[in-house]
């Protein structure tokens, strides 16, 4: 008799949440952008410091020739933005873990949303309008290089 207690007659049907889960949906997200992540970086690293010169040709002219070719800005960008949100939504689970008061928790996601849009913004902003030439003087070591650039 005591067993009949467990059967499947007597428990209820799982719950389905019909709507957007943001849940299962950053659980995902995580899973996938690590992956991606892990090629993003190991490529950032091998072309950075094994091809070429290695770590000894890292310089501004290095940065410069990088951000000139679309190719690497977006790979630049896509770890960018991977990362930072890979990151804030690794923090708003532990926010939503860790912080018991409603009012405390929806101030540091909102807080949290607000930094990572901005970081992605202004990391995103630099990577696009990176100009080796803004800001050289005549006397300036880049200006034989810009002059004849046109800039």
């Amino acid at each position: 008799m005591a067993a009949d207690v467990f059967t499947t007659q007597h428990m209820a049907a799982p719950r389905r949440n019909k709507g957007f889960n943001i849940e299962k949906w950053g659980w995902i997200y995580m899973r996938v952008s690590g992956v991606v992540l892990v090629v993003l970086i190991f490529g950032h690293l091998f072309v950075n410091l094994m091809l070429g010169e290695g770590i000894h040709a890292l310089d501004f002219a290095f940065v410069a020739g990088k951000y000139a070719t679309p190719f690497w800005q977006w790979w630049d960008v896509l770890m960018l933005w991977l990362a930072l949100i890979h990151g804030a939504n690794g923090m708003r689970t532990v926010v939503n873990d860790y912080v018991g008061h409603t009012g405390i928790r929806k101030t540091l996601l909102v807080v949290l949303g607000l930094a990572t849009a901005l970081l992605v913004l202004l990391g995103t902003l630099v990577v696009f309008t990176f100009d080796p030439c803004n800001g050289v003087f005549e006397s300036g070591a880049m200006w034989d290089t810009c002059k004849a650039l046109g800039k």
